[in-house]
């Protein structure tokens, strides 16, 4: 996979500013506002930033948490995981494996058989339903 490097200016350009802040900063969107979370179409989750497939809608859940969910990525070479310090905790952060995008954290507390639970950022995706070119 090769890796996109934009500058910072570059990723202003291309982003809205809350998008910037989420996915260039490690920002979160405030639970329950994001465009995705009550999204129940079948479809494909891809990186805002670059398009990179991400999540399929066959694997999002309603977790209550208030942001998309789901238990595992289309593939696990599309996301990097990384061990996330901040907030005076460890939190596993989860990003595009192209672009390194944050696109949120995975916890140990999903549903079945890996029993995870990816907690994505609305603003780090775009969503490409089923039969769209």
């Amino acid at each position: 996979m090769k890796k996109i490097n934009k500058s910072s200016d570059e990723w202003k350009q291309a982003l809205s500013p809350e998008e910037y802040q989420i996915m260039r900063e490690k920002g979160t969107e405030r639970a329950f506002t994001g465009e995705y979370n009550e999204n129940h179409d079948s479809g494909e989750y891809q990186c805002r930033c670059c398009g990179l497939p991400l999540f399929g809608s066959e694997h999002k859940y309603d977790s209550g948490s208030g942001w998309p969910s789901f238990t595992n990525p289309v593939s696990n070479t599309n996301v990097v995981e990384e061990v996330d310090k901040s907030l005076s905790r460890t939190r596993t952060e989860v990003l595009c494996a192209q672009c390194d995008a944050h696109l949120g954290h995975v916890f140990p507390d999903g549903p079945g058989p890996e029993g995870l639970r990816y907690c994505i950022n609305s603003a780090s995706l775009d969503f490409k339903e089923s039969g769209e070119e």
